[in-house]
């Protein structure tokens, strides 16, 4: 196993033994419950030990919950190149697509993982162009990677923390 596989897992089991106590301690301080999609951190891309599938990790910043999403290795290689500051010398997708917003003059705002069903997650992406609010339905990963190099937000509905819950995610549920 090597070096970089062993800190992945050791903040793997960091962040699974933190992230549910945090949340019950503030449950129990009986503060009050907040509601609506919370920004996560984009943790990681890494692979799932179990199934060797590529997988993000993602933790909440306001309860520290996280949950992680299988994705595939173009998907993982789209998030992984701007979560770890790599330019590559020719534009991805994702790359070329922000450099086309900013001809535009179309602002990404925000991205929000909105759902998981059937063991399919979704996100919406939302943009500003001329004044005018724009949504797009959205692969969460598409959204992630767009997110990540436009440095804004990524929410996730509460719903998606409770319903994907599982930090390492079974063999079904892709995006």
């Amino acid at each position: 196993m090597s070096t970089l596989t062993r800190i992945t897992l050791l903040a793997l089991s960091v962040l699974l033994l933190q992230g549910p106590a945090r949340a019950r301690e503030r449950a129990e301080a009986g503060g009050p419950k907040v509601n609506g999609p919370q920004e996560v951190e984009v943790v990681a891309v890494m692979l799932d030990p179990r199934t060797q599938q590529p997988i993000v990790l993602m933790q909440g910043r306001r309860d520290k919950r996280s949950f992680s999403m299988a994705i595939g290795l173009a998907e993982a290689n789209g998030i992984a190149v701007p979560l770890q500051g790599v330019t590559p010398p020719r534009p991805l997708t994702h790359d070329l697509f922000i450099t086309l917003f900013g001809r535009l003059n179309v602002t990404l705002k925000r991205v929000v993982i909105t759902d998981m069903r059937d063991d399919i997650y979704y996100a919406v992406v939302y943009l500003m162009a001329n004044g005018t609010d724009i949504t797009l339905d959205s692969r969460p990963s598409d959204a992630i990677a767009l997110a990540i190099r436009a440095k804004v937000p990524v929410l996730v509905e509460d719903r998606v923390f409770e319903k994907g819950g599982s930090l390492v995610p079974g063999p079904k549920q892709r995006i």
